[in-house]
């Protein structure tokens, strides 16, 4: 169990770098941009496009990490309202409905990936299936979050409504 908590651990953190490293590369590509259009009266055909990928894809990793640590919506003021063993099943309930999610966007992002299989983006010359790759990669991660948040943290946790702070 150990080995198993320090890759999930190693996984996060990669995650958590490829975020900020991609964020870094479509700052510097906009700046490119930029730089180019107002000096060169040129804009590279591929700079809005890698910015596009960039972002579709840092946007579902974002989804994915924060269903992980929890910073989606909560109404945090109905369940409040409940006993503590009301508020463990709504919060399971919670748990398997993120599960259920991620299941459906594997499934039907890996559809959606393979039927753009065969467009092209103009501007990078790749296909259009890295860009909706994101929806599956994001699935599998909250995937495995919700199941080690609902199985691995524990049915008996402690209710928390999310808030930090």
């Amino acid at each position: 169990m150990k080995a198993l908590k320090k890759v999930k651990q190693l996984i996060d953190q990669f995650l958590l770098v490829l975020s900020v490293t991609l964020i870094g590369i479509i700052v510097l590509t906009i700046l490119f941009q930029i730089f180019t259009r107002t000096f060169f009266n040129f804009t590279p055909a591929w700079s809005e496009e890698l910015a596009r990928l960039l972002f579709v894809w840092i946007s579902f990793l974002g989804i994915a990490y924060g269903f992980k640590e929890k910073l989606h919506i909560a109404v945090g003021v109905f369940v409040k309202k409940f006993n503590e063993k009301i508020k463990r099943l709504i919060d399971n309930i919670a748990k398997v409905l993120i599960i259920i999610l991620g299941v459906i966007l594997i499934y039907f992002g890996t559809e959606f990936m393979l039927l753009m299989n065969y467009s092209t983006m103009a501007g990078l010359g790749i296909s259009t299936s890295f860009l909706y790759a994101a929806i599956p990669v994001a699935g599998i991660f909250i995937t495995a979050n919700g199941i080690e948040l609902l199985f691995i943290k524990g049915l008996h946790q402690e209710y928390d409504d999310g808030a930090k702070g």
